[in-house]
């Protein structure tokens, strides 16, 4: 009997985000250095000290479901829904040709329809009880962006959600690889979605002071490892990828994008909004990542950023790529692509995994624009400005969140 696991691999993926409307266009626009980062338009922002996100534009959800299930969901989950439905379209599965219960489903959010449960609470307190919407409950938590795609595509395989803040896509994507190796599941559809573009959301940020407030120039105002950097910009978006066992992908001859090779995570125990300064539990992440991978530090062609332009998590990153690759993490080309797109929270991991499989398969990394002036304790390449041509076989993807929470997918051509 073979005890060895299942390989798990990527055939299909789906992207919504501030510089596209599909995986395509939005990788083509990251390659050029676009920003979509500007003034926010879903609300008045004028009395904020940050005024400026990354917002999907020109979306349609009516183009992707119909007019009954777009009004009662939120907007992250018709991003959920819309990106499921390209990266399904892109694997070529069928689904009729699937057994449902053997296909499942963990599109993750962190904070799910946070605009519906603020105008619920708004009825609530200027008109009291007996006004709430009974869709609130399905709409509000964070496991319906799973809910609402194994719906809408007959999904009768395990699903559900995780959340971990910032790390939320790339958990995602961590457990969907560790229940296809475990013989649970064949195919997985997996990633992130977040919208939650309000006014008391983004000033709660802005309490933290952790939002960038250079609100007359929106297309700079992300600037990882640069030493003008002052905070992160808020954004939404979407990624979903379909993740199937070797075997299964075989068996239907799928073309295969790449394979999930490893993961690894963990948690600082350090505070609950900063990381450990010297980088301990992001650089255990990534040991852990090479160790699942069996793969030593100069297998690593490229690491994708967390990147997020604030203070703290750029230097620290630093640190720990150093202190997991030492000599090498010089040599290795590093970028963030929330220099363009800002930070969508829950999506941002599986927005960012879907970026290094178009880096393996193009052979071109994104920039990391912004960065004039180098920090300088933030001394690594991190592919400044232009993008370049690399030849990636096996790329790296962070994601450290609020409360410690690490996770790191290591990626690489099959």
């Amino acid at each position: 009997m073979n005890t060895t696991p299942p390989r798990v691999v990527i055939t299909g993926m789906g992207v919504l985000s501030p510089v596209g409307l599909n995986n395509q266009e939005t990788f083509q626009h990251l390659v050029e250095g676009r920003s979509g980062i500007d003034r926010i338009t879903q609300f008045d922002p004028s009395r904020l000290t940050s005024r400026i996100a990354g917002e999907v534009k020109g979306f349609d959800p009516y183009a992707h479901m119909d007019h009954k299930l777009a009004r009662r969901i939120g907007r992250y989950a018709q991003f959920a829904i819309a990106a499921a439905g390209e990266a399904l379209q892109h694997s070529g599965l069928d689904l009729q040709r699937e057994d449902p219960a053997r296909v499942a489903t963990l599109v993750a959010s962190a904070i799910a329809d946070f605009p519906f449960l603020e105008s619920q609470m708004w009825h609530l307190f200027q008109k009291g009880p007996g006004k709430t919407n009974p869709f609130s409950v399905p709409r509000i938590g964070t496991s319906m962006a799973s809910g609402n795609v194994s719906l809408q595509y007959g999904l009768t395989g395990p699903a559900f959600s995780v959340s971990s803040a910032c790390a939320t896509g790339s958990h995602a994507l961590a457990t969907a690889w560790m229940m296809l190796r475990s013989g649970m599941a064949d195919v997985a559809v997996a990633g992130g979605a977040e919208s939650a573009m309000t006014e008391s959301y983004l000033d709660s940020f802005c309490a933290l002071r952790a939002l960038s407030t250079r609100n007359d120039e929106p297309e700079r105002a992300s600037r990882p490892f640069d030493r003008d950097r002052d905070g992160f910009v808020m954004a939404e978006g979407a990624a979903v990828l379909i993740l199937e066992t070797l075997e299964h992908a075989r068996q239907r001859s799928a073309p295969v994008l790449a394979e999930i090779a490893g993961i690894g995570m963990s948690c600082d125990a350090y505070h609950i909004t900063s990381a450990h300064p010297d980088g301990r539990g992001a650089s255990q992440a990534m040991n852990q990542a090479l160790e699942s991978a069996a793969l030593g530090p100069d297998s690593i062609d490229y690491i994708n950023a967390h990147g997020t332009s604030t203070s703290i998590n750029d230097q620290v990153e630093t640190r720990a790529i150093k202190n997991s690759f030492g000599a090498r993490a010089g040599r290795i080309p590093i970028s963030s692509i929330k220099s363009m797109i800002g930070h969508s929270i829950g999506a941002a991991g599986a927005i960012e995994a879907v970026t290094c499989v178009n880096v393996i398969k193009q052979g071109v990394i994104p920039p990391t624009i912004n960065l004039e002036t180098p920090d300088p304790e933030c001394d690594l390449d991190y592919v400044p400005n232009q993008a370049r041509q690399v030849d990636v076989r096996t790329a790296m993807s962070n994601s450290f969140a609020f409360g410690g929470q690490n996770c790191v997918l290591i990626l690489r051509a099959c």
